[in-house]
């Protein structure tokens, strides 16, 4: 079950731009090894390594190793699980209000109409 740490963990995760940069990298590159990926940042390997330590432990990051390599891969689940439990709600609280306005709307605009 995903629950609110589990959340909280995610968003704490997403809060840091480098490691935004670091999730878009990886999913334009499956597979991408830690390597290549330090390669796009202007701070430590050792840096870089403990933002994928934050991902990884948010879920958003799983990684096969592959001899000496760690491929690195992107696991939107608890985005997706997110978006289904939280944002999704307020997305659907939206539609209604936006579903009564035009019907408002429509209703006023055909009152004038047959006047």
């Amino acid at each position: 079950m995903f629950t609110n740490d589990d959340m909280d963990q995610v968003f704490a995760a997403l809060a840091h731009t480098t490691r935004r940069e670091i999730l878009d990298l990886v999913r334009a590159t499956p597979g991408l090894t830690v390597g290549a990926l330090a390669q796009n940042f202007d701070v430590s390997r050792i840096a870089v390594m403990n933002h994928l330590q934050v991902l990884t432990d948010a879920g958003l990051i799983t990684s096969k190793k592959e001899g000496r390599m760690r491929l690195l891969y992107l696991n939107a689940m608890p985005l997706q699980l997110i978006y289904e439990r939280w944002i999704d709600g307020f997305s659907a609280h939206w539609l209604d209000r936006m579903s009564l306005i035009k019907s408002i709307a429509e209703a006023t605009a055909a009152k004038n109409e047959s006047k």
